[in-house]
């Protein structure tokens, strides 16, 4: 049972970070390899904060949310002259960074031994302890997330987003502030992945810098484009195959250290073959071909 609720906690996390990956990517067009830094940032702010200054679980969570989205806006002025593949480079480049950072800051990150002993967090009265409890939790954030995003995609504020990805020039033209938008949907997105790395830093009770690399990145790119860009329901298909899937490799009883190289191997298989064969994902509207996204 306990198996089965770690899959669903796992899921939600990845849902969480495919959905506001699918924001900046498959809404608005913006080609980013940095999502699994946001994830990083908001697992280490709740991590220093729960161990040296033992704030309260709801505070940690909105301290993380916000100084993510703090540092998504000030990677994003300057990328606002930044366009298709450049973007992708820029973002790629900012991943390197703060992996380094996480790796190497060791009086603040612990650097390679990372942090452990994260205390269990409380809501209230209510102390989150068993499985049971964190896939509770991971539901009770997912699911007003599902909604707010929701909201989001199907109102002007997302229509605007969708001109961008289709025509910027023409978005432009038509009065709208698009450098504001384009800000405004990386802080939103980053600020939306740390809530999944504070989740995810809570349950572990352990983190270090492996868990937030740029393979950590194209793992979430490819939940969004597997699931499908520009779809609200893509990246919870996304996430429940590429996670569930891997874990199938279990039961045939090879050993880890080959059933991990197998698992590497399904994702870029899996990644080759939809962007060549179903560019759309399963359930996207939109799908990557020429450096962008098209009808």
């Amino acid at each position: 049972m306990e198996y089965f609720l770690h899959i669903l906690i796992m899921i939600s996390i990845y849902v969480i970070l495919g959905l506001s990956l699918n924001l900046i990517v498959g809404y608005t067009g913006l080609i980013s390899l940095n999502h699994a830094a946001f994830y990083g940032i908001g697992a280490y702010v709740i991590a220093l904060m729960a161990l040296n200054l033992h704030t309260p679980f709801l505070v940690n969570v909105i301290c993380a949310v916000f100084i993510s989205g703090f540092i998504g806006a000030i990677i994003g002025f300057p990328a606002l002259r930044i366009r298709e593949d450049y973007f992708a480079v820029y973002t790629f480049a900012f991943q390197i960074i703060i992996f380094s950072v996480l790796n190497n800051w060791v009086s603040l990150t612990g650097g390679p031994i990372g942090l452990s002993g994260i205390p269990q967090p409380s809501i209230f009265t209510w102390r989150i302890s068993s499985h049971l409890g964190f896939a509770f939790l991971s539901f009770l954030f997912l699911a007003p997330l599902l909604w707010i995003i929701y909201r989001i995609v199907n109102s002007p504020f997302g229509r605007v987003l969708k001109t961008i990805r289709e025509d910027e020039v023409l978005a432009e033209a038509s009065g709208k502030k698009v450098n504001s938008y384009k800000i405004l949907v990386l802080i939103i997105g980053a600020g939306t992945a740390a809530l999944a790395g504070t989740i995810y830093a809570y349950y572990i009770s352990f983190i270090d810098p492996t868990s937030f690399t740029i393979t950590e990145s194209i793992f979430i790119i490819s939940i969004v484009i597997i699931g499908g860009a520009g779809s609200l329901w893509g990246p919870i298909i996304g996430a429940v195959a590429l996670v569930v899937l891997p874990e199938l490799i279990r039961f045939t009883g090879l050993p880890s250290s080959v059933s991990s190289n197998i698992r590497q191997i399904l994702f870029g298989g899996l990644l080759v073959v939809f962007i060549m064969r179903r560019p759309q994902g399963l359930l996207g509207e939109y799908f990557f071909h020429d450096n962008s996204l098209q009808k």
